[in-house]
């Protein structure tokens, strides 16, 4: 009640600020989010409602089966997950797990790891903000880590995870491909991606104001303001910390701030997948992130 009564007190009292940091959350929602995931979001959407995930996995599966051990429906939340970038992780192993593509221990699995900021936002703003000196090693601190992270969880905590030859669709996707099956699916997906996108939009604004809050309570702390934005909404934190400051850029990445669990929740929400696993797995994978971006910065 503290936080919210100081939050609702700040609002009224410092307009100007408080609209400014509002329309920053909306317009990086309107014009990073939307165009990156939107189109991503009724895509795969449709692919799981049709029955054709599994079908697309497929095509990485030579590499990946060998490797992980797991159905054509795991591997495809790992490709999505890393090739689309955070949340489309969260959202197809939720999607995957509902439409029963994926029994619960498998989804647990596949959240652990596959839900990361996505290549696309990696190099296109994170190395623009804080170019690298080896951005390879950059690239493999971000994708790297996470992936053999997953490949230990697989061998050891989720052994128990049966291995995955081809998992039989819940039907057969050409049974009753019809035109208008198309575009049924294709509806609920666009309404399902349209749902999603704006609980998103509303989470990156609602955190992205909650920057008032150290920026008022702790004006005689500069860094502590600083620090604490990428910890509250990723996008905007990232933009106000200073051009040294890339390895610290890259570590807070993984975690995603409370803006990225926020939307976490949202994907898994209405589902019984644990929110405190997910969070628990990040937090290795942050203490990893910056044991490596520390040991690379030293060397």
């Amino acid at each position: 009640m503290l936080l919210f009564s100081a939050l609702w007190l700040t609002i009224l009292l410092y307009p100007e600020p408080a609209l400014s940091l509002s329309l920053e959350g909306l317009n990086l929602w309107f014009q990073k989010m939307i165009p990156a995931l939107f189109p991503f979001m009724i895509l795969s959407g449709l692919l799981i409602g049709l029955g054709l995930s599994d079908s697309f996995a497929s095509l990485f599966a030579p590499v990946l089966r060998p490797l992980f051990r797991l159905s054509d429906s795991c591997l495809y939340c790992l490709v999505i997950g890393f090739l689309c970038g955070f949340p489309m992780g969260a959202r197809v192993c939720a999607q995957s797990y509902e439409k029963g593509r994926l029994s619960r221990r498998e989804a647990t699995l596949m959240l652990a790891f596959c839900n990361n900021i996505g290549p696309v936002y990696f190099t296109g703003y994170a190395l623009r903000l804080f170019p690298a000196k080896r951005p390879a090693v950059a690239l493999l601190g971000m994708y790297g880590i996470p992936f053999l992270y997953g490949l230990i969880l697989r061998h050891t905590l989720f052994s128990d995870v049966a291995s995955g030859g081809g998992c039989s669709p819940a039907s057969d996707p050409k049974e009753g491909l019809t035109l208008n099956r198309f575009f049924s699916e294709l509806n609920a997906s666009i309404l399902s991606a349209l749902n999603a996108i704006t609980a998103l939009g509303g989470y990156m604004i609602f955190c992205n104001l909650l920057n008032l809050l150290p920026r008022l309570l702790l004006r005689d702390f500069p860094d502590a303001v600083r620090l604490m934005g990428p910890l509250l909404e990723i996008t905007s934190g990232l933009s106000r910390l200073e051009p040294g400051d890339g390895s610290l850029a890259f570590i807070f990445l993984p975690l995603g701030g409370l803006s990225c669990l926020a939307q976490t929740y949202s994907c898994l929400h209405g589902t019984d997948l644990s929110l405190k696993e997910y969070a628990f797995h990040k937090t290795v994978q942050t203490l990893l992130t910056a044991a490596f971006y520390g040991f690379v910065t030293a060397a």
